[in-house]
């Protein structure tokens, strides 16, 4: 009778036992089904890759000293952020699931806020990128791909191709590439609101609402031939009318043209980099306005840019000092029209020595010499054959951020 009640006694403590050991599993389980549902929402609401946003952008700051002589007339000039080459530009990255990416990049420089970007880039296809509005258009490839300080090799633009044609406008582009055996092809192509004739033959943007209803054709293809995609050749071309309904310049109509060559590639101890670009700007209007007393003159209105650049950087040298060296030198020529109001001739030639403190840092020593000889008419007030000598040094930094 005594062993039979230690038996019972025993069952009821181990049910007891277990009754609780339940109750407290169910209440652990309870705990933490709540922290799952917790995250389980969490996650449904910001879902990697929906919506991220991104605040980047870059910075060119430094020392510049000048000397002009013009006709034995010597002046000097120096400026701690130069009004040329300073800029300000923070960028605004936002993305939408993985097909939408909005750009703005607003830029303060030379003492004026102005916006260098601001579209929207829908991922249509691999290979294929719809982009629509305050564009770069794909003329050549420094103003889109190599402007900025950080990668720019010279603290300078090359004279002509980083002004001329004006190349930010309101529009729509198609881009992307393929590849094509072990050679790989590039393309983007770009319809915008076009360009306006002045009347002292310059052009200009029409601006987000033209007063003429043609648009800008532009275009760029790419041609990388080897396999590790050491070299890139590009043409480029441009097209559009100039000229609004009713005035004088209603016909008026521009046809660009450049080509391109860039090549990075390791020889021997070094790297080098060469980068090259030359533009051929043709206008068919001939007639023209002088301001200066509204007397009608004529002249032909071509223009022609280029520049070619090379860098070579120690890369393999065992000393980080040597190895974050780059010595860059760049040949440039600017010609605008003869006889006309802005008439010149420019050859120009760089130097600089940079060192590189990360891949997107850089402190840019730069000596630049720019030969200018007028081609303004007499008749316009101007004095054919003058020359100007202008010589530049720039301490400069820039920093992609």
């Amino acid at each position: 009778m005594k062993r039979k009640f230690l038996l019972l006694l025993s069952l009821i403590t181990v049910s007891m036992l277990a009754t609780k050991l339940k109750a407290q599993q169910v209440v652990v389980d309870s705990s933490l089904l709540d922290r799952i549902n917790a995250l389980e929402t969490q996650v449904h609401d910001q879902k990697p890759g929906e919506d991220h946003v991104m605040i980047v952008g870059l910075t060119t700051f430094g020392f510049a000293s000048h000397r002009s002589k013009t006709d034995g007339v010597i002046t000097k000039s120096n400026s701690i952020v130069d009004g040329d080459n300073y800029e300000f530009s923070p960028m605004l990255l936002w993305r939408h699931g993985t097909k939408f990416l909005m750009e703005f990049e607003p830029s303060f420089a030379g003492d004026q806020l102005g916006v260098n970007w601001a579209d929207v880039s829908y991922y249509a296809a691999p290979g294929l990128i719809l982009r629509a509005g305050y564009l770069v258009l794909p003329f050549g490839t420094y103003s889109k791909r190599l402007g900025a300080g950080w990668i720019n090799k010279l603290a300078t633009d090359p004279e002509g191709v980083a002004d001329l044609p004006p190349l930010s406008d309101y529009g729509i582009e198609a881009e992307g590439g393929f590849q094509a055996g072990t050679m790989k092809w590039n393309y983007d192509f770009a319809i915008a609101n076009g360009m306006q004739l002045n009347p002292d033959g310059t052009i200009q943007n029409a601006g987000i609402a033209p007063t003429n209803n043609n648009k800008n054709i532009c275009g760029r293809i790419g041609w990388l031939p080897f396999r590790n995609s050491s070299l890139e050749l590009g043409i480029s071309g441009m097209t559009g009318k100039l000229g609004d309904p009713g005035t004088p310049f209603e016909k008026a109509r521009s046809s660009m043209y450049a080509a391109d060559i860039n090549l990075i590639e390791n020889v021997g101890m070094v790297q080098l980099n060469m980068k090259g670009q030359y533009d051929v700007i043709d206008i068919n209007q001939k007639d023209y306005i002088n301001p200066a007393d509204g007397s009608n003159y004529s002249f032909t209105n071509h223009t022609t840019t280029g520049y070619v650049m090379a860098a070579v950087r120690p890369v393999k040298s065992s000393n980080n000092f040597v190895k974050n060296l780059e010595l860059a030198a760049r040949y440039g020529n600017y010609t605008t029209p003869t006889n006309s109001l802005i008439g010149m001739k420019d050859n120009s030639f760089a130097v600089g020595l940079n060192y590189w403190i990360s891949w997107r840092t850089v402190v840019h020593f730069t000596y630049e010499s720019i030969k200018s000889t007028s081609t303004i008419g007499q008749s316009l007030g101007g004095n054919p054959g003058s020359i100007t000598n202008n010589n530049s040094l720039y301490l400069q930094f820039s920093i992609q951020l």
